[in-house]
């Protein structure tokens, strides 16, 4: 009998163990416009309940800056004798080749009132410190106020705008209804956030990839196997326990980016990091289906160290390219730490600078690793279009070129890659700090002008029809004209 007493305890103990919080409950629940806003199961305002007491639920943040805020029966402790420091995960619907990463914040309950009217701190993920990430992004939405599905038109803070297209595949309108959203301005409202930009993949006919993050965002990763309570190691590309998006309180920074520590969080909050359309899946929207919270178990350990190359385009029509990788301890940051370059052709070179030079077209798979440690390292692959005469390489051989002034066989010809390619509503220049830029059409008819151009600017796109166009971008006496394709 007491044999039988002691194994039972035994086995309350492990439960126990493996047992941790899910989300209690949803404070409040934000989205932005999007295909699946106000349809069922998704969209609506059934889908807070759905991710409490549960990694299955069902609920979309819509595009840029839908969020939820949550919060557990307890607060979570920044243990780090969890699993890989790791203090909680949060599940999506995410797949090997399809991300829709969201943006991870925490909040103390400082002043202890049980409501979130504190300080928001951000989980600073992988691409945190990219060059091509927008802290501060806040973008306003229309609605078009039409009974069907509608584009949604929006304008950010930077200038641009543009529109969350409607689709055949939900007809119902994407800018969340009245009925349903009370508090959300029937007209107009804004989101805010931080805004990250990974590079949609449409080079092959027919399929659309968003490849996951590194490690810190929401519906990044795909589903592992029960009990989702022990979690993966976010410093691995691997599947290894739970699989869903493990977070570290360790990585919050403050608004100006600096490491915080807190030791414990009362709430969270989630919101879309990402406004982009992907073809024919339509706009990019997070969704999370539950959360849980990790329990202490020192016996599960990892390796820490990480490195994370910044993305590069899938095709490149340029023979240089910047490039840059960041080593990362235990999520956080060390920008002290000697980095490695290697490629694996050799038509291609990395110098002291960091510029990938590329004397001939070809694929290239670049590694970047750790100087005191090379099996730490990533690993990406580009295709350099660098004698390339197709959609976005440089035009020498055109009539057209000739009537909008180009001389082609000067040795002052910009390096540069237009993108995305074919583009719907914004443009891209990467490889230039700043120029002047024109646009023609086929016939030579100058059709889009602006005189200072800044790298990571988008050229809005809206006011063109579909169809081949030249675009002219010259920066001193340095000039070159390429092709692009406008879409829908």
């Amino acid at each position: 009998m007491r044999k039988i007493t002691i194994t039972i305890i035994l086995l309350l103990t492990q439960i126990a163990i493996i047992k941790g919080q899910y989300v209690s409950e949803v404070i409040e629940y934000k989205p932005a416009p999007g295909q699946l806003i106000n349809s069922a199961p998704w969209g609506v305002p059934q889908a807070a309940q759905s991710i409490t007491g549960t990694t299955k639920g069902t609920m979309t943040l819509g595009a840029f800056g839908g969020y939820v805020i949550f919060r557990f029966d307890e607060p979570v402790a920044n243990d780090p004798d969890n699993p890989y420091g790791v203090d909680f995960t949060i599940f999506g619907n995410a797949s090997g080749d399809w991300s829709e990463p969201g943006v991870v914040s925490v909040m103390k309950d400082e002043n202890n009132n049980g409501i979130p009217d504190d300080t928001w701190y951000e989980l600073a993920g992988s691409d945190y410190h990219f060059s091509s990430t927008i802290h501060n992004y806040n973008v306003t939405y229309s609605n078009p106020h039409e009974d069907d599905a509608a584009d949604v038109p929006w304008e950010d803070n930077k200038g641009d705008s543009g529109y969350i297209y409607s689709n055949t595949y939900h007809t119902q309108p994407y800018y969340p209804s009245n009925d349903s959203f009370p508090s959300i301005d029937p007209d107009q409202y804004q989101l805010s956030g931080t805004h990250i930009q990974p590079i949609v993949d449409t080079s092959k006919p027919g399929e659309v990839k968003l490849y996951e993050r590194a490690f810190g965002y929401a519906d990044n990763k795909k589903r592992g196997s029960e009990p989702y309570t022990i979690p993966d190691n976010p410093y691995t590309r691997k599947t290894e326990n739970s699989g869903g998006d493990p977070f570290d309180i360790h990585w919050a920074v403050d608004s100006e980016g600096n490491y915080v520590d807190l030791d414990t969080i009362h709430f969270v909050k989630i919101h879309n990091g990402v406004l982009a359309q992907a073809g024919w899946l339509g706009n990019v929207s997070t969704e999370i289906t539950g959360a849980v919270d990790v329990a202490s178990n020192s016996t599960i350990s990892g390796r820490k160290r990480m490195i994370v190359i910044q993305d590069l385009p899938v095709s490149i029509d340029t023979s240089a390219y910047a490039v840059k990788a960041f080593a990362f301890y235990n999520g956080r940051l060390q920008s002290n730490k000697e980095i490695n370059w290697s490629v694996d052709t050799s038509v291609a070179s990395v110098d002291e600078n960091n510029i990938l030079s590329v004397t001939d077209s070809c694929e290239v798979t670049l590694t970047a690793s750790l100087a005191e440690n090379p099996s730490v390292a990533d690993t990406v692959t580009a295709i350099f279009n660098v004698n390339a005469d197709t959609s976005g390489s440089d035009t020498t051989d055109n009539d057209t070129t000739t009537a909008i002034g180009y001389e082609p066989n000067k040795e002052n010809r910009l390096h540069c890659t237009v993108y995305p390619n074919p583009a719907n509503d914004y443009l891209k220049i990467i490889g230039i700090s700043h120029g002047r830029i024109k646009i023609y059409n086929t016939i030579g008819k100058l059709v889009y002008e602006q005189e200072q151009y800044a790298e990571g600017n988008r050229i809005n796109l809206h006011g063109l029809d579909q169809g081949i166009y030249l675009i002219r971008i010259q920066k001193g006496n340095q000039r070159v004209i390429k092709r692009f394709v406008k879409g829908r």
